[in-house]
């Protein structure tokens, strides 16, 4: 079974999102966990604007409590997602070199933008964008996290 950790600042809104994705495409054959970088947020439930977008997008994030990452969740995770460059470069230094390879974007090249203090309709875009990225991580022309 793949093991798969995404990562933001928060575990607020993009991170939580992925989780719910991820795990709907890949069914059993994933298990997928949700941190962030910052404690803010730990036992909160999501966003509720990134729960309304989720629940659009038919996905339920009313059970999610916010995370914030641990030594433990680099070491159990195939591949750590990060939603942006800022988290990513957080990641390699939290990490120390250990698991570099294990370490990417969620979206390669790009930054999933954080919906935070925006408007309803940023955050169904915000969704709608991680929503799509999971064939990238799932599916049969996955490409290798790095």
């Amino acid at each position: 079974m793949r093991k798969l950790l995404t990562v933001c600042l928060g575990n607020h809104c993009r991170s939580p999102l992925a989780q719910v994705a991820l795990t709907r495409r890949g069914g059993p054959a994933v298990t997928v966990r949700s941190a962030g970088l910052i404690g803010k947020w730990q036992d909160h439930p999501a966003n509720p604007s990134m729960i309304n977008a989720a629940r659009r997008l038919g996905l339920d994030l009313t059970h999610h409590r916010g995370q914030q990452i641990t030594r433990q969740d680099l070491d159990w995770a195939d591949d750590l997602l990060a939603m942006d460059a800022a988290v990513l470069d957080t990641l390699h230094a939290i990490d120390d070199g250990r698991d570099a390879q294990k370490l990417g974007l969620y979206l390669p090249g790009r930054d999933v933008p954080d919906p935070v203090g925006q408007d309803e309709s940023t955050f169904h875009d915000c969704a709608v964008v991680i929503e799509a990225g999971t064939a990238l991580h799932i599916g049969p022309h996955r490409p290798k996290s790095g």
